[in-house]
């Protein structure tokens, strides 16, 4: 009985977490962009940065508290399940909505970058850590990176200005003190919640990361994703995905490695980071050929995304049976 009760507590705290998150960091972000606006911040250093980085800021509260407990598998799992489901899940429910265009320029740069940088997470990976050097030249990737999109979208004739919510400043400071306060708090019990939910459960914490840790902080991007499409905006959608994916690795575990040094499993070359590298080469190919991403792209990605899913979870022997089991059901 303890243990159930212990188990229901996790899990409201894993859930409690999750929503904290999403509700700080929509807050956050309306608060950032209306105080920046009043302040007289230039719509487009609000576009490329607050609201750039502030769908990665659960991402980066999850790994600096992850890390700070001794829980890399979480930081780690949550980077890359993050990544996965962005390209084979929130991407592939847009283009299900509506096909995703490829056709802009700054898209196949993005596109690059974000190739780059999922190699050098591999490349990270494959010395089993990253270390605090690391740590710094993923952050100064980043800013290189945020300076060459803030001058090439400057001297670009037509500048996608950031919405802006109008609000006067009282309010404007605090939804960002609330927008802060929920991303912390949600953090915490975040992280505390997915690692006592996979001790009792017998599940490792790599799993957890890349699933349950990974899709609640992916939260607002699969918002922009789907709001895009039926906005019949894609492009956005697929903009932000990439751009998320590269303020993961850059920002996210750049800043965290800075803070605190981490060891990389071995599991995660065995099927995440493969998955993860030929995702990214399927969607660079494609934005860079400007093939727009049609709804046979979105229905093999999510069919790949569950069956990673499935696999990671309940393990390869147990897929394995029921395929068995249910080619037994239908030949009686």
């Amino acid at each position: 009985m303890p243990q159930i009760v212990t188990s229901h507590i996790d899990l409201i705290r894993l859930i409690g977490g999750l929503l904290a998150l999403f509700l700080g960091g929509e807050a956050l972000i309306r608060g950032a962009t209306a105080l920046a606006d009043k302040l007289g911040v230039p719509k487009l250093v609000i576009g490329v940065t607050i609201i750039g980085f502030g769908t990665s800021l659960p991402e980066l509260l999850v790994a600096l508290q992850a890390g700070s407990q001794g829980a890399p598998d979480i930081a780690l799992g949550n980077i890359i399940g993050s990544n996965i489901a962005n390209l084979l899940l929130i991407l592939t429910m847009g283009a299900l909505i509506l096909p995703v265009a490829s056709t802009a320029r700054n898209l196949r740069r993005d596109a690059l970058v974000m190739l780059l940088a999922t190699g050098g997470l591999i490349w990270c990976a494959w010395r089993g850590q990253v270390t605090r050097l690391d740590g710094e030249v993923l952050t100064g990737a980043l800013i290189l990176y945020l300076l060459i999109v803030l001058i090439g979208a400057s001297r670009s004739k037509i500048v996608e200005a950031a919405p802006i919510a109008s609000l006067p400043i009282p309010r404007a400071l605090l939804y960002l003190l609330a927008g802060m306060a929920g991303l912390i708090l949600g953090a915490d019990q975040l992280v505390i919640g997915a690692t006592s939910l996979a001790r009792h459960l017998g599940v490792s914490e790599a799993v957890i990361g890349l699933t349950v840790v990974a899709l609640g902080t992916s939260l607002p991007e699969l918002t922009v994703s789907v709001i895009s499409a039926l906005r019949r905006q894609n492009e956005v959608a697929l903009g932000n995905v990439i751009g998320s994916n590269i303020f993961n690795i850059l920002g996210i575990l750049g800043i965290a490695a800075w803070v605190r040094p981490m060891t990389v499993a071995p599991h995660f070359l065995r099927l995440d980071l493969p998955l993860l590298a030929g995702a990214s080469l399927v969607v660079v190919a494609l934005v860079l050929r400007g093939k727009p991403l049609g709804r046979v792209f979105a229905l093999i990605g999510l069919a790949t995304y569950a069956l990673y899913c499935a696999w990671i979870t309940l393990g390869a022997d147990a897929i394995t049976a029921q395929i068995v089991t249910l080619i037994a059901n239908v030949q009686r």
